[in-house]
């Protein structure tokens, strides 16, 4: 039976999808197999092989040989069988060409469209493969069309999808324009391959950085952290072994021509290039600048940075919107709590009056309370009495009269209305989320354990910097 047209449609298919002619092949079997299942009967058993000399699909049907037939659909007589095998013999199994199937145009057509469905389950599993190999990388295509909001991007072999949360903000397109972005992800759906783009990921921004910049592509320089505000702001933290290097400079470029055509691709996005740091306290002060710092505590049990700053570099330090201590903590991986100097000042001293209206307690032993973390009558009435004799150098008996005092004050209806919240130091507060990239964890040594774990952590993260200022 000659398909040699056929056969030829169906190999030149392949070559222009990048389809391996072995898989063509078996495509071209099965689909004839099926055919000769469907036309000589389904409990027979059947064999079709693509001769690729003749441009030929042979079928073949398989019969057991037995002395009597009951069923000549699966077996044979013994003396038919020794005319086409001299050698067979009762209970083989004699494979015989169907010379003339007789497929009809219904079969043919029916062969076409199982083999078109296989090339194309092929197809398939080709571009996954070949997509799949390329994610994470930065892709350029044409857009397309718009569907609900994405866009449809053409790179060549395939569509991608733009969703339209990974637009950059204000960015609009249309049909024709030449699209970069970031390939994030590549899944199997039942229509296919389904390629999804970024141009908001934290990774956008590294991988136009592997671009532009030389010296991160063959690895002289390496990025550690990245953090966006997709189309306002970012930041991007660099080191390099190579001492005569340096790595913000290097990305910066000669006038700042490379980090400039990274802004141009975000639309203008503000991008902050700071040096990467090992050590937590070093990295937290240049990712928020350009403020100022006076000081960092660094709370290891709750991964919380307290920051203090002068009252004229606290917006510095917050930002626009609180957008530089939100990407300090996305760029970090800590939270960070900024708090104003003198607002903590003013919380020093309303922690004194507090503690100074029981009896017992003089103004220099309130300030010693308060840099031992003891922050009101309340937090003293929660510290057992071994704790404040340690602190203040006083017998337990003394300490727990003092203790025993603070409870009973609470009951004491005038006390109580004193006793208000102590006041809010911490004026911008940051949480690291999924907006950031770090390629490296901090390496700081674990803190130990606080001996008044008792107290709000709120307090405790303060008393390090308590004790280093004076009240006046």
């Amino acid at each position: 039976m000659n398909f040699s047209e056929l056969s030829r449609v169906i190999e030149q298919l392949g070559k222009d999808r990048g389809i391996k002619k072995d898989v063509v092949v078996n495509a071209i079997e099965q689909a004839f197999l099926v055919t000769a299942r469907k036309k000589f009967g389904i409990q027979g058993e059947y064999e079709a092989r693509y001769n690729e000399e003749d441009g030929e699909v042979e079928i073949y049907q398989y019969k057991n040989v037995v002395d009597k037939v009951r069923d000549n659909i699966v077996e044979i007589d013994y003396d038919s069988a020794r005319k086409l095998d001299e050698d067979c013999e009762v209970g083989d199994q004699l494979g015989l060409k169907i010379e003339n199937p007789g497929f009809s145009r219904v079969d043919i057509q029916t062969a076409k469209q199982i083999i078109f469905q296989k090339v194309r389950d092929a197809e398939r599993d080709i571009l996954f493969s070949e997509f799949k190999h390329r994610e994470g990388d930065l892709v350029t295509g044409i857009a397309r069309r718009f569907e609900k909001g994405n866009v449809v991007i053409d790179l060549g072999k395939s569509d991608a999808i733009l969703p339209k949360k990974e637009i950059i903000f204000g960015e609009s397109f249309k049909p024709g324009d030449r699209i970069q972005s970031y390939l994030s992800d590549v899944v199997m759906t039942n229509r296919g391959p389904e390629i999804r783009l970024s141009r908001t990921s934290p990774m956008f921004l590294v991988k136009l950085f592997e671009v532009e910049v030389p010296e991160i592509a063959d690895g002289t320089i390496e990025i550690k952290a990245a953090a966006r505000e997709p189309g306002h702001r970012a930041k991007i933290a660099v080191t390099t072994k190579d001492r005569d290097i340096d790595p913000v400079g290097a990305c910066v470029g000669m006038k700042g021509s490379r980090v400039q055509n990274i802004v141009n691709e975000l639309q203008g996005e503000k991008i902050d290039i700071v040096r990467w740091n090992e050590d937590s306290e070093t990295f937290a002060r240049a990712a928020l600048a350009p403020a100022e710092i006076q000081s960092i505590t660094l709370n290891h049990e709750d991964h919380t940075l307290d920051v203090i700053v002068e009252e004229d570099q606290l917006s510095l330090a917050i930002g626009k919107r609180g957008q530089n201590v939100r990407l300090a903590a996305m760029l970090t991986g800590w939270k960070i709590n900024i708090i104003s100097k003198t607002k903590l000042q003013e919380r020093i001293k309303l922690a004194v009056e507090n503690l100074v209206q029981l009896p017992n307690i003089s103004e220099a032993t309130a300030q010693v309370l308060v840099q031992k973390g003891i922050m009101s009558i309340v937090d003293l009435s929660a510290a057992t009495p071994e704790d404040v004799a340690r602190y203040l150098g006083k017998s337990v008996a003394d300490s727990k009269i003092m203790v025993e005092g603070a409870a009973s004050a609470l009951d004491d209806e005038n006390i109580k209305s004193d006793i208000e919240e102590n006041a809010e130091i911490i004026s911008a507060s940051a949480v690291p989320n999924q907006t950031g990239f770090k390629r490296t964890e901090r390496s700081d040594s674990a803190r130990k354990g606080d001996d008044v774990s008792k107290f709000s952590e709120a307090e405790r993260r303060l008393r390090e910097e308590l004790a280093a200022f004076k009240l006046k």
